[in-house]
């Protein structure tokens, strides 16, 4: 396990990283949207991400059997890939539910691992909420793709959205913090 200070510097970075990818990828559905295979390799590579992103977090702090939460966040979001590699060539709605039923489940593991980080490194808030609004934004993606009107990726986006904000505002905290230690 880190020291207190790497796992900060970790922390801001990997949220910094987190952050931008999204930024990247809500421009590119932006852009892309209108195009079915882009927009098909955005919506498989989002969840992709998640899980390679949660599998070097949870490496960089004890490994998977440390970090359970993450290591549950890695195979539902290789599932999530694959659900979406499926809805993708069947049908707009099944991609929102499965994108739908996917931001509940990891919005509850990344609340999860928001409390458990508190206990030891504080200043988790910011990702407890994300984990809390993900799981209520994914209630409302299922809600979506029940209705009448077609889903797009552009459904998606402020959902990820939400996340680059959160993941943004994550690493300012810890940089703010961070220097209200040093000048303490």
């Amino acid at each position: 396990m880190q020291s207190h200070s790497s796992q900060s510097n970790w922390l801001r970075s990997y949220y910094f990283t987190r952050a931008a990818f999204s930024s990247i990828w809500i421009s590119a559905a932006v852009l892309l949207g209108g195009q079915p295979g882009p927009a098909a390799f955005l919506l498989v590579i989002y969840p992709v991400w998640d899980a390679l992103a949660n599998l070097v977090d949870a490496r960089v702090n004890g490994g998977l059997k440390a970090n359970p939460s993450q290591a549950l966040n890695v195979v539902v979001s290789l599932i999530t890939a694959l659900a979406v590699v499926i809805a993708v060539s069947n049908s707009t709605y099944a991609v929102l539910a499965v994108f739908g039923v996917w931001a509940i489940l990891s919005g509850v593991l990344q609340l999860y691992t928001g409390v458990r980080r508190w206990r030891t490194y504080g200043a988790q808030w910011v990702m407890i909420l994300s984990g809390a609004q993900s799981a209520l934004a994914g209630g409302f993606m299922i809600s979506q793709s029940l209705g009448t009107a077609v889903p797009t990726i552009l459904d998606i986006v402020p959902y990820a959205g939400f996340g680059a904000f959160y993941f943004l505002l994550s690493a300012i905290w810890l940089v703010v913090a961070a220097y209200r230690k040093a000048q303490a």
